[in-house]
């Protein structure tokens, strides 16, 4: 019998785990021995500062992503470390990223390891991109990282504290009182603060020294330093009816109040009006255990206000993995850890599942037919996105995906694999990719849930191709939700997409949302019809549509 030669080399079909002939140096082989398209210095360094590197994922431990990601933003600090900088600053800034960690260590990096223009534009940065006592903390952990302290880290912290107006400093000092390690004592003693003005020097000689005798009484003490005499004075306090009127007087923050008074349901209604959305958020579980939101209760309503309103969102950069994580955890009626229980309340939960949307903010419509794939293979189910415990880029993907079906008129939703699977009466069809059970109307978490208990395989990107042109399915774009953990096809992804355009005679266009920080893709960079996105980046879905309409 005669070989065969082009079974062996074909440039129209190649296994995901060889490179296409011809292109021996543009792929490289990812963390699962397949091959596929390294992304540049700056898509994985926006993926690090969007994902972050925490959790790892399912073939990389978090030590080995985060010294991957580590050497891709060293790479970006020498190649244009200015503009580095401003890719920290109008991602962390915007509220583009779910958590400001990355940012914060990226731009530590840039102080400390870039050149002189380098450090000044990082310095500069600073009160942008640390915008809270917690923030800082984590900057001086990480510049300790990377050679300590110098003159110019001092000279910026100086400024951090002194150009804040003076009652700002003592809120932030009330309210972010230590972390990693650190207080606002160890920043001031060093970097050697002198106060910009004499109600800082006040201030400042409490965040130092404490208080050192009884206290005055509040008329003696300047304005800007009232927020600093509540809370000492809120130490002293038994009455619950006294502390209702100390945080109504004084908006003390949650982190001012002794741990014995969060139990009552007075307390947190007096700190509702005055509470961050954050706060808001992170307690939404608390306030229902004391009593306060119950059914028929007016905090109910108020709080299911302030989750969709849009602008109180925005201000407070409230990122949609921050409502995800909320609505997970609420709608499970119990915490991760400990034995703390509550009984659910419907508003909260309905007000949760739209707030996650609109903290999108105003996603456009594009008028085209999306075919909208969820990778649910096995490396899907590890890791964690953002660091979230239980939210694994498959369940994070199936939530992101909603967004853009909510707004499109034309779209399907399939979930693929690669090997046979059966999904216990859950609706599989066949032993590749299915139509999910899944839907705009359906409760976000009840669609985490299901994407969860979905069975998995290996991963076969080229799957949405290869079935949208099977089942002549009308595509204009792709938006495949991965983590590019490609190796288990008998053809590339890119392949897949080129055959399914010259069968349909459809010009479609392939976004891969990345799911995880690692330094690869199934995009084509040269195909100017393929697009690298980070998922949950705010700013993704309407770049999206963009590229859809182009």
């Amino acid at each position: 019998m005669p070989v065969q030669y082009s079974s062996h080399v074909n440039r129209r079909q190649t296994p995901q785990n060889e490179v296409i002939p011809g292109r021996e140096n543009d792929m490289v082989e990812n963390s699962a021995g397949g091959v596929t398209f390294p992304v540049d210095i700056w898509v994985q360094a926006q993926r690090f500062l969007i994902l972050g590197s925490e959790g790892g994922s399912y073939y990389a431990t978090e030590r080995k992503l985060t010294k991957e990601n580590a050497k891709a933003i060293e790479r970006c600090i020498k190649a244009d470390g200015v503009r580095l900088v401003k890719l920290i600053t109008d991602i962390s800034d915007a509220g583009r990223a779910p958590k400001n960690d990355p940012a914060i260590f990226a731009l530590a990096m840039a102080a400390k390891l870039g050149n002189v223009e380098t450090k000044q534009a990082a310095y500069q940065a600073l009160p942008k991109v640390c915008r809270i006592g917690t923030h800082l903390f984590h900057f001086c952990e990480a510049m300790q990282a990377f050679g300590g302290w110098g003159p110019g880290a001092r000279r910026a912290i100086a400024r951090w504290y002194n150009e804040q107006q003076a009652k700002d400093v003592a809120y932030q000092t009330v309210k972010y009182q230590a972390r990693d390690g650190w207080s606002h004592r160890d920043v001031l003693r060093l970097a050697h603060v002198k106060p910009g003005s004499s109600d800082h020097q006040t201030v400042v000689r409490w965040m130092v020294k404490g208080k050192e005798n009884d206290l005055p009484e509040v008329g003696a003490v300047p304005e800007a330093a009232r927020v600093i005499w509540a809370f000492e004075k809120a130490k002293t306090i038994t009455s619950v009816k006294e502390m209702v009127k100390l945080i109504q007087d004084y908006r003390l923050p949650r982190e001012a109040i002794p741990t014995e008074m969060l139990n009552h349901a007075e307390v947190w209604e007096a700190m509702l009006p005055s509470l961050g959305l954050t706060a808001l958020l992170r307690n939404l579980a608390t306030m229902t255990r004391v009593g306060l939101l119950k059914p028929m209760a007016l905090a109910v309503g108020e709080v299911a206000k302030r989750l969709v309103d849009l602008e109180q969102l925005k201000k407070a950069r409230v990122h949609p993995i921050q409502v995800l994580t909320a609505m997970l955890t609420y709608s499970a009626g119990h915490g991760l850890r400990g034995s703390n229980t509550w009984d659910l309340v419907q508003q909260v939960v309905d007000a949760l599942n739209e707030s996650f949307y609109v903290s999108f903010w105003a996603v456009e419509p594009t008028g085209k037919r999306h075919y909208l794939a969820l990778d649910v293979s096995g490396s899907m189910g590890g890791g964690m996105v953002a660091g979230v415990m239980g939210l694994t880029p498959r369940v994070a993907s199936s939530a992101m995906a909603m967004v853009r079906a909510r707004v499109e008129q034309q779209w399907v939703i399939k979930g693929f694999t690669s090997g046979r699977a059966s999904l216990h009466g859950l609706g599989y069809e066949g032993n590749a990719i299915t139509t999910l059970k899944i839907s705009p109307t359906m409760r976000l978490d009840d669609i985490c849930r299901y994407t969860e208990r979905l069975s998995f395989g290996g991963t076969d990107c080229a799957l949405p191709m290869l079935d949208a042109a099977k089942h002549k399915i009308p595509v204009d774009l792709f938006e495949i939700y991965t983590d590019s953990e490609t190796w288990a096809g008998e053809i590339q992804p890119v392949q897949a997409l080129q055959q399914y355009r010259q069968k349909m005679g459809i010009p479609a266009k392939l976004v891969v949302v990345g799911m995880v920080a690692n330094n690869f893709t199934i995009a084509d960079p040269d195909d100017a019809g393929m697009l690298d996105v980070v998922g949950f980046d705010t700013a993704a879905p309407n770049l999206i549509s963009e590229f859809a309409k182009q």
